[in-house]
């Protein structure tokens, strides 16, 4: 049993208390809205996210960051990735805390990623860790299986986190390959809003799982270019985010890029999205990470030019169809 502060209570950080609660932990968990705190505390739920899921009774909600933060021994990032650097520079994180990434993105001005914005900041890279898989945080607030990959720079790091998050519904494995798994779910969001255009474009499955795997293809790429063991990327921090990001109606990329291909444009698509897509904020970052060691990633390359409003999806996937015939790795 581990005292843990889970920073934020959106829809994953709110799923993510659930189960280390579930685990056996006492679990503080931080919201920035005080209605949120309250109906946490008070009815056992989150009016704002997962607000029909029972949340048990070892987990209280607070507004105070440094009231969650003090004593903790895991703290938990649940925070949009691009607002992580911010929170961290404003809070006193516990000296001897390991600190848990859920966030799935890479730094905008910086090109990190998350656990990289973290140790960045000061904290020892050994006490940092990454949490990734196909998780979507609906799918879980039911309490339905689901597995996950811990990533710590040692073993023993992953193990005792690994221990602490296991449920009956939940489990998680273990790997020392933390950039793999952050790449892994940072590139799966801007491959999902380009799966999502060509579902609300009105495509079929072989278009679809076609988009799938050549955007693992991209990503194993962009990972191995940074270090990362080739086979994460067969794995759950992989092909498991990948395809739930993609396949399923659950997931805010997917969603917020079918809106793309239904012509909505990125103004349209945000007023129509809850929450915060990932994607939409991190795919220009992936692609200037991409430019910097000289990867070729054409999928994320389109999705950032109709972000940007340069493309429509139609003419990004006609685009895409016309490239020059090479061999598939």
């Amino acid at each position: 049993m581990s005292r843990v502060a889970v920073m934020g209570a959106g829809a994953w950080g709110t799923a993510f208390a659930m189960i280390m609660a579930d685990a056996g932990n006492p679990v503080t968990l931080w919201a920035r809205r005080a209605a949120v705190a309250e109906g946490i505390n008070s009815v056992r739920r989150n009016p704002d996210y997962l607000s029909d899921v029972p949340l048990p009774a070892g987990l209280t909600a607070v507004t105070d960051p440094q009231q969650a933060l003090t004593d903790a021994e895991l703290v938990v990032l649940a925070i949009p990735a691009q607002q992580l650097r911010a929170n961290l520079l404003d809070w006193r994180l516990p000296n001897d805390s390991l600190l848990i990434s859920l966030a799935k993105g890479v730094e905008n001005e910086t090109l990190l990623t998350m656990s990289q914005v973290v140790t960045d900041i000061g904290v020892d890279a050994e006490r940092v860790l990454a949490v990734s898989g196909p998780n979507l945080a609906g799918e879980i607030g039911q309490r339905q299986p689901a597995a996950a990959v811990v990533a710590a720079h040692s073993t023993g790091t992953a193990d005792r986190v690994a221990a602490a998050c296991r449920t009956g519904y939940f489990r998680p494995y273990t790997s020392v390959d933390v950039v793999g798994c952050e790449i892994g779910g940072a590139t799966k969001n801007a491959i999902a809003l380009a799966v999502g255009m060509g579902q609300g474009l009105g495509m079929g499955a072989n278009s679809l799982a076609s988009l799938i795997t050549r955007g693992l293809a991209e990503t194993s790429r962009l990972g191995e270019a940074l270090g990362a063991d080739p086979h994460t990327f067969a794995g759950l921090a992989g092909m498991g985010d990948l395809v739930a990001t993609c396949m399923s109606p659950l997931s805010r990329n997917r969603t917020f890029g079918e809106l793309l291909g239904r012509g909505h444009d990125v103004a349209q698509a945000r007023a129509l999205s809850r929450g915060v897509t990932e994607g939409v904020r991190s795919a220009a970052s992936i692609q200037a990470l991409a430019e910097r060691h000289d990867v070729d990633m054409p999928i994320v390359g389109h999705v950032v030019d109709v972000l940007a409003g340069r493309q429509t999806p139609r003419d990004a996937i006609g685009t895409m169809m016309a490239r020059q015939t090479r061999p598939e790795r």
